[in-house]
């Protein structure tokens, strides 16, 4: 039992450590050898849990994968309306991101990584899926303007959130984007939801910003 939680320990090690270099240098520029370094483990404990470097791409891809899903069925469980949910879970990741490079590492590698497996969906296929649902649910509840484009709205969002992640993590500390999405937020919002029902998810944005922000 204690050989398996060293083995687990030592794999969650060479993840966070790869996350961090493809995060920082990017996935072509950083070599396994880098990767032994910084994990300060030695080659046969990597390539005991790693064939090869796509291979850590991979994991830290799906952990990705994973990290959504997992946030969107909280959503699910809560109750909330879909739009809430959908603003939480972006401000779910925003805190993931606060926490750890493997948030960044992710979106770097879908942007820029090595192809992924079959049974692996593209992030950016996945966050389309869930924000397409998110917001036929939401116009269904009166929370968007009943003419608006769903398809056009999912993908605008996604291109935006992406953008704004990208554009800040090469201009800015991490700990502005918190600010960044909130003021994304906020201008989807007057775009998309009818006058009365904008002030209750102007509110939330706030809030989700400033518990954040003292997180």
């Amino acid at each position: 039992m204690a050989r398996q939680l060293r083995a687990e320990q030592t794999r969650a090690a060479i993840i966070a450590a790869a996350a961090e270099l493809f995060d920082r240098r990017g996935y072509e520029s950083t070599s396994l050898s880098d990767i032994v370094d910084h994990a300060q483990v030695t080659k046969g404990a990597l390539y005991f849990h790693f064939a090869a470097k796509q291979d850590l791409a991979h994991a830290i891809m799906e952990i990705q994968y994973k990290n959504l899903n997992r946030l969107s069925e909280e959503m699910d469980s809560r109750g909330c309306t879909a739009l809430e949910a959908l603003i939480r879970s972006t401000f779910g990741m925003a805190r993931l991101s606060l926490e750890g490079p493997l948030p960044s590492a992710g979106l770097r590698l879908a942007t820029g990584g090595p192809d992924l497996p079959p049974e692996l969906p593209h992030p950016f296929t996945q966050c389309l899926g869930i924000a397409t649902r998110r917001l036929h649910d939401a116009v269904k509840e009166s929370d968007l303007h009943a003419d608006i484009d769903v398809d056009a709205a999912a993908h605008s969002l996604v291109a935006s959130l992406v953008g704004t992640r990208v554009v800040g993590h090469s201009l800015e500390p991490v700990t502005r984007h918190p600010r960044r999405l909130a003021g994304l937020w906020h201008i989807l919002i007057r775009g998309m939801v009818p006058v009365p029902r904008r002030a209750r998810y102007l509110s939330l944005v706030t809030h989700l910003e400033r518990e954040l922000r003292t997180a």
